[in-house]
């Protein structure tokens, strides 16, 4: 096969690979590698450094080379090679106990999703100081808070956060050496400069950027080398008065198995928690995601009290709220139906299930913390003041009334209180009722959201 047809192949196959993986992934991943030819059923590309060719032949290893099948080229494995092994631009595989050197000017990182942008982030009250933290991150200039951790539960919005600073410095700042990827990478990164005696590089690369985010750290607690390193690497880069943002799906002092230099550390900054959603906010995440959906499909109508409906049963993930929107424009323009109530209520016959779940007492706290405005942390503590006790009481009365779990299992779940208080706090709570209009609505308001 001459040179000119095999490009000519590989052109066609970086088309299909854009169309497939999506543009983001493309740009990360395929863009940055060149084809060098094809070999005695190799394929040789040419990469900047080791960690793109091992994530490639990882992620999109099999894809390549059925797509070489498709164009009539039969290959067995792919070979990647670093720049200056290639001078000769002669196809070899890749050495298999030596790794290629990286250069500090390559920065692999995790695919930006196109959609977590700031413009397609909904900003509420549980949401709202993250975002304004993340906005003042992505503006660049004097570090004023260093590191930035954001914490929250599975579909609060962290990662969307991360990407839209990414995304926010890249449109500009387009010269700024940014670089996101997960715990988990970081950690695969680190393994391999140590099996290729190649930490020279890793650290060069990691130490020379302008701003480092790391998503999902709680992947490393216990692994005490990566953590090292990571150590390390976060001094570095503070004492060069680089940005750094880390993810979590606890605050620092919540990961067990997480070293507590590291945890002093990542304490310095701002630590900014992001709440579990309100009505209010589920309700304007809907109505966003409606107003783009319809624009995908224009001839499908919807009931306003759909999203209504959404909000209020579907409490527990954004990402399932939005999976649930999906579906029923999906079904619904396959049909060639309106979104009604009674077709919401058919279609997510299986997610409301799911959200008719018994009242658990984990769940009360985490209502009872949002309503006012506290950590669950808060409800389990020792603190006496009235502005916690008085929350606490609330929780430990909806508690009792709500669920089947006797008082010693309650006052457990309260920080190991004794049955004693609980039974206190029932009593206290039932009083006031008949006195406080406060109370009574308070107790009103969380039992309905709950019962819902």
């Amino acid at each position: 096969m001459n040179a000119i047809y095999q490009n000519d192949t590989w052109g066609r196959i970086r088309t299909e690979l854009r169309n497939s993986i999506g543009v983001d992934a493309f740009n990360n991943w395929i863009e940055p590698i060149s084809f060098l030819g094809v070999e005695t059923n190799l394929a040789s590309f040419s990469v900047p450094n080791s960690f793109i060719g091992n994530w490639v032949s990882r992620n999109y290893g099999d894809a390549i080379i059925h797509l070489f099948g498709t164009e009539g080229v039969v290959i067995s494995r792919l070979g990647f090679v670093a720049p200056e092994q290639t001078a000769a631009r002669k196809p070899k595989p890749a050495p298999q106990q030596q790794a290629p050197k990286t250069t500090a000017t390559a920065l692999p990182a995790s695919p930006l999703d196109s959609r977590f942008t700031f413009e397609q982030f909904v900003v509420g009250t549980p949401n709202e100081l993250a975002h304004a933290a993340a906005r003042r991150v992505a503006e660049g200039g004097d570090v004023t808070f260093n590191p930035l951790f954001l914490y929250g539960g599975v579909g609060l919005g962290k990662t969307h956060l991360m990407h839209a600073i990414a995304h926010e410095i890249r449109a500009t700042r387009p010269e700024a050496r940014v670089l996101y990827l997960s715990a988990e990478q970081f950690m695969f990164r680190f393994v391999q400069a140590l099996r290729f005696k190649d930490m020279h590089s890793f650290k060069e690369q990691f130490r020379s950027v302008d701003m480092l985010m790391v998503d999902d750290l709680q992947f490393i607690a216990g692994k005490n080398s990566t953590q090292d390193e990571f150590f390390h690497t976060f001094n570095a880069l503070i004492e060069q008065g680089k940005q750094i943002v880390i993810s979590a799906d606890r605050s620092p002092g919540e990961i067990e198995g997480l070293e507590e230099r590291i945890r002093s550390r990542l304490q310095w900054g701002l630590v900014v928690d992001l709440h579990p959603t309100n009505y209010e906010l589920r309700l304007g995440i809907l109505h966003a995601k409606a107003e783009a959906q319809s624009k995908r499909y224009p001839d499908v109508g919807l009931d306003v009290k759909v999203l209504e409906f959404l909000a209020h049963r579907i409490s527990s993930n954004v990402r399932v709220l939005e999976g649930a929107l999906t579906r029923l424009f999906a079904f619904a323009d396959l049909v060639g139906r309106d979104i009604t109530l009674d077709m919401a209520q058919d279609t997510l016959a299986d997610l409301l299930r799911q959200s008719d779940r018994k009242v658990t007492i984990e769940e009360i706290q985490r209502k009872v913390a949002e309503h006012y405005n506290l950590r669950i942390s808060d409800l389990l503590s020792p603190r006496r003041a009235r502005a916690v006790a008085r929350p606490r009481q609330v929780a430990m009365f909806l508690s009792k009334s709500l669920t089947s779990k006797s008082l010693p299992e309650i006052g457990r779940k309260f920080g190991g209180r004794d049955h004693t208080t609980v039974i206190h706090a029932v009593k206290r709570v039932e009083e006031m009722r008949q006195t406080d209009s406060q109370i009574a609505d308070d107790v009103e308001i969380l039992r309905r959201t709950l019962e819902a």
